[in-house]
């Protein structure tokens, strides 16, 4: 009735554009900080940050891997500078204070989860499947209580996590591996449940039992999303986690 293999008893899932709308937002924030460095840095016009760029360099990344990754799509290297550096500092972490800080801004104003996301955690609840949650973004607890979603988490692996124990970010699969192990379950009894490229590689590199592309593209770009998913590794690609209950039906 949940659409997975039956051999899965433990769902993971991204955080931003899985569960939350939150992606919208960390897309507005990135583009604002890229778009105002650009224009005050750039010796000659570059090109703005766009849909794209977010899903190529940015979504499902820790957030420094994102700064550097753009940068160098427009030939821009710039040094590392330190965690306590200014928001408007020109170094890689002085750009991820300056996006983080216009996020936790738009987060302040409330976050919405997906009604279709919060029927599928119900039903995987009802099911008995351990829930966890793996997210890139430090302000992981921060999205979840926001949001109403903490008391379906029995596992949370986020930016913060990431930082502390020296787990690779997604692509790679240590952040899934990791919740994977606190909730007790092997990999192949997994699903993970992710809408960013990287996410979906992470899944499928780590040998988990079913990986679940979640496509929230816009129209003009929603078939080239889909293919990218499904090229990254997806078992399946759905539009919103309720379709998984259609599926089961």
């Amino acid at each position: 009735m949940i659409g997975l293999p039956g051999t899965v008893t433990a769902c993971l899932f991204d955080l931003d554009g899985v569960l939350t709308s939150t992606a919208a937002l960390h897309m507005r924030a990135w583009k604002e900080t890229f778009d105002e460095f650009l224009r005050e840095h750039g010796t000659s016009p570059l090109p703005p940050f766009t849909q794209q760029d977010y899903a190529t360099y940015v979504d499902g990344r820790p957030r420094l891997d994102g700064v550097r990754a753009f940068l160098a799509s427009r030939g821009i290297e710039l040094p590392e500078g330190g965690e306590g550096d200014d928001a408007g500092a020109d170094t890689v972490h002085g750009i991820g204070n300056r996006k983080n800080r216009l996020l936790l801004r738009l987060i302040a104003d409330g976050v919405t989860p997906f009604p279709g996301s919060v029927r599928y955690l119900d039903a995987v609840r009802e099911h008995g499947l351990a829930i966890g949650v793996v997210t890139s973004s430090a302000n992981g607890a921060t999205v979840l209580d926001a949001a109403g979603l903490s008391g379906y988490v029995r596992a949370r692996v986020d930016g913060i996590v990431i930082k502390e124990r020296g787990l690779r970010g997604k692509p790679a699969p240590d952040s899934f591996l990791t919740c994977a192990a606190e909730l007790g379950v092997r990999p192949s009894a997994c699903a993970v449940f992710e809408d960013a490229q990287a996410g979906v590689r992470a899944g499928r590199d780590g040998g988990f039992g079913y990986v679940v592309g979640v496509n929230r593209a816009e129209s003009g770009a929603h078939a080239d999303q889909e293919k990218a998913l499904r090229e990254q590794g997806a078992d399946i690609v759905v539009d919103d986690l309720a379709d998984l209950l259609e599926e089961g039906a």
